[in-house]
């Protein structure tokens, strides 16, 4: 779904802007069941912001019409496809303006909405004040460990309180896989709070061919590049791969979360003598595109997964996949079967792992096809959307009986 921005406007007799949805024709849809409003950030598209949006998609068909606020409008409302979602921008001054709730509680009644589903602690904030105001339950998606999400421990910090504070209100969890949900366990939530979603992608129309690399191999990222994604790491791995005389080369995909940051990535490029070897695509809109171009694709992440969407869209693109042992990567990609696992932080250690499918050691064509299979079975964006939706109908079975 295409956004015109110059749909939101501000009322001639208020400081406060008036919500305009952004795709009024959508919600001539009908919910069966109920709808729901998800609360999300929305300055960026990435692994979070994808699994919004294929929600937003497939909901519908289970009985539940969809809702997005974003609070921090950016990325997203260019780039949801979710023609069937009407879209609110609802923007925060900053991390503590609340004047957003005041918008939101209007959505939520003037639709009305019956649900509400925040992504973030930011969203899990707001999200907590419109149930008490309102009285809907609240469902909040754990999409990676508040605690160890940055490299920024004072933010850690105050997020992890913020959404502390903020689940007490929170009806469930959904947490996209399991080892999340034993991370909140340990967070103090019961088992009873905490249902268990994988995330899932769908099927792709773009694959990569089954065909070996006849000369160099491409070695493919794609990230929100920032230092948890250990990009220093992949780059030292692939200067060790080259000096073996491994026909090897970088194909970066994703915009740098900082213009320092990524200045900083391109002088170690030059200190590693790899200018030539590395390429930075920047934001891309077709993933799937840029997948079909990699030979191997790698997620050197450090830590701070959930399941990360990018390594089940490789998956479903026929890219076997390279990545470290982080949070809910090894219950997609089981080592030497669907993929390679490697230490976190570990430049040898990745290295380890890319040789061993370069050199033939672990053959491509095998764990192409066994990735394939494995997300069509475990990892669709169907089975996400019938897990989310099982998870509101529960909700809404509770509320119906009190």
């Amino acid at each position: 779904m295409t956004t015109d921005a110059t749909n939101f406007n501000s009322h001639p007799s208020s400081t406060t802007p008036v919500i305009i949805p952004m795709n009024r024709a959508a919600m001539a849809l009908p919910s069966q069941l109920g709808k729901v409003l998800h609360l999300i950030n929305g300055e960026h598209y990435s692994g979070a912001e994808r699994v919004q949006d294929l929600l937003a998609q497939r909901l519908p068909e289970n009985g539940f019409g969809v809702g997005l606020a974003c609070v921090k409008p950016g990325k997203f409302p260019e780039m949801c496809e979710a023609e069937s979602a009407e879209i609110y921008l609802t923007p925060m001054k900053s991390r503590w303006d609340i004047q957003a709730v005041k918008q939101i509680c209007r959505i939520v009644r003037d639709e009305p909405y019956d649900i509400l589903h925040a992504h973030t602690p930011r969203t899990a904030m707001l999200g907590a004040l419109v149930a008490l105001r309102t009285g809907r339950p609240l469902v909040y998606h754990v999409h990676s460990p508040t605690s160890r999400d940055s490299t920024r421990w004072l933010q850690n910090i105050l997020n992890r309180y913020i959404e502390s504070v903020s689940l007490k209100r929170a009806t469930k969890l959904i947490t996209v896989s399991n080892s999340l949900a034993g991370h909140m366990k340990t967070e103090g939530f019961r088992d009873d709070q905490i249902r268990v979603v994988p995330n899932g992608v769908p099927l792709s129309d773009q694959q990569r061919s089954n065909q070996l690399p006849t000369d160099t191999w491409t070695i493919g990222s794609v990230a929100l590049i920032r230092p948890r994604k250990g990009m220093e790491v992949l780059l030292t791995a692939l200067a060790i791969l080259r000096k073996e005389g491994l026909p090897v080369k970088l194909r970066a995909v994703g915009p740098f979360e900082t213009e320092e940051y990524g200045q900083s990535l391109k002088h170690l490029v030059e200190e590693l003598e790899l200018t030539e070897a590395v390429e930075w695509t920047g934001f891309c809109k077709d993933v799937n595109a840029e997948l079909t171009q990699m030979d191997l694709f790698v997620l050197p992440s450090l830590f701070g997964e959930g399941l990360p969407m990018v390594v089940l869209e490789a998956m479903a693109a026929g890219v076997p996949v390279v990545s470290t042992f982080v949070e809910g990567v090894p219950e997609a990609v089981r080592d030497g079967r669907d993929g390679v696992l490697a230490k976190a932080g570990d430049a040898e250690d990745l290295a380890r792992a890319i040789r061993s499918v370069v050199r033939g050691e672990l053959d491509w064509r095998t764990l192409r096809q066994s990735a394939i299979e494995r997300h069509a079975v475990k990892f669709s964006d169907a089975s996400m959307a019938s897990g989310c939706a099982a998870v509101y109908a529960e909700i809404l079975a509770l509320e119906g009986q009190r």
